[in-house]
């Protein structure tokens, strides 16, 4: 059988098979195993403080590296070993030595501040630890609880405070022309899904006159925000334990905010509505979420897109899931966001961004 051109049915369905695509791939996911197993090394050593022990240091000896960061020497060495391969530390074999160049510590360290990569590594080693139990799920469906993330609230806690310390006061609640002022005058501000509490307390310490509640559904988080709060020696913030799926407040609240907290919710459109409520007319939403795309395919060039899906595979969608909820996922986008906003009531809704922060897209939403 051919067609009118002169071309046979075989030759529209034998499709020719590429070995240099092939190839090439191969290769590819070859140094995606390399990377990964930096990304791990990478976290172990910011856990253990190795690279703020090198970046202290001169060339020195695995012995002498162990030592000052009160280490085993042999596991010490064996760290040492992948990062000299990764040519993140530069090793001297006649005198046995190594060096974290103060370039890659600008990258590595605190430093960095929010520009400290290392932080980010821990993310790959979380996922790792809840492989199996995400493949359950993929299998028979639902999702996992917070409880099954024992370190997710210490990590994001840091990732989020990296940010923070440097550009919450002076970078980030500017973004509101008139916020500044106000808080300053003195108004009641509320912060959804607020973790361990370091962003509401950073706020509580700039603007005393000012009255902060912070919710959140996890007791242990609460607890690490009231701590936090007593050794900051602010009097002026305080923290509920409470799903906002379930507040119930009207006209209680001058500006509320919501850091990378709106995606995880179990019925984010709930959530919306009831920060709409809470908000006295002419109070202000301060939203801070994922900066990508709602399309799929706009998120191919984002650099950091394939880790966005995972992040959202193995904790952000899965724990929604977990609540019997709507599975909205880490990469919602900008698109839908400005989009539920507007069906929650809100008004003047725009975003904006921070460049210190290139992951979250600022969300401004007035009532």
């Amino acid at each position: 059988m051919t067609s009118n051109q002169g071309t046979t049915l075989e030759d529209l369905t034998v499709e020719e098979f590429d070995t240099e695509a092939s190839a090439a791939l191969a290769a590819r996911f070859v140094g995606i195993l390399n990377d990964a197993a930096i990304a791990v090394l990478t976290s172990i050593g910011h856990q253990t403080g190795l690279f703020e022990t090198l970046a202290a240091l001169p060339s020195a000896t695995s012995e002498q590296i162990a030592d000052a960061g009160n280490l085993d020497e042999r596991y010490v060495r064996e760290w040492l070993g992948g990062m000299t391969a990764a040519r993140v530390v530069h090793y001297d074999p006649k005198t046995g030595t190594y060096r974290l160049p103060r370039e890659h510590a600008a990258v590595l360290t605190s430093a960095a501040g929010p520009n400290n990569l290392a932080i980010l590594m821990q993310h790959t080693s979380m996922m790792g630890e809840m492989e199996q139990k995400v493949i359950e799920r993929f299998r028979r469906g639902g999702g996992l609880s917070y409880e099954d993330y024992p370190h997710f609230h210490r990590n994001m806690a840091e990732t989020s405070a990296a940010v923070h310390d440097i550009a919450l006061v002076d970078g980030i609640l500017p973004l509101v022309p008139e916020l500044p002022a106000r808080l300053g005058d003195g108004i009641d501000v509320a912060d959804i899904g607020c973790g361990r509490g370091h962003a509401v307390n950073l706020m509580a310490q700039a603007y005393p006159s000012s009255r902060f509640t912070g919710y959140d559904f996890s007791d242990a988080a609460i607890r690490a925000a009231r701590a936090e709060a007593d050794r900051m020696g602010v009097a002026n913030a305080t923290f509920e334990l409470l799903d906002v799926a379930r507040l119930d407040i009207v006209d209680g609240f001058d500006a509320i905010t919501a850091f990378d907290a709106i995606h995880d919710q179990a019925h984010p459109a709930t959530v919306l509505r009831n920060i709409q409520r809470a908000l006295r007319p002419g109070g202000t939403f301060l939203m801070v979420d994922i900066k990508a795309s709602s399309q799929v395919e706009d998120n191919v060039d984002l650099p950091w897109g394939s880790y966005l899906y995972a992040i959202s595979t193995v904790h952000c969608m899965s724990v929604s899931l977990g609540l019997g909820g709507d599975g909205l996922g880490t990469v919602w986008g900008e698109q839908r966001a400005l989009s539920m906003l507007a069906d929650a009531g809100f008004r003047d809704i725009e975003s904006k961004g921070v460049d210190s922060d290139p992951f979250n897209a600022y969300f401004i939403a007035r009532t």
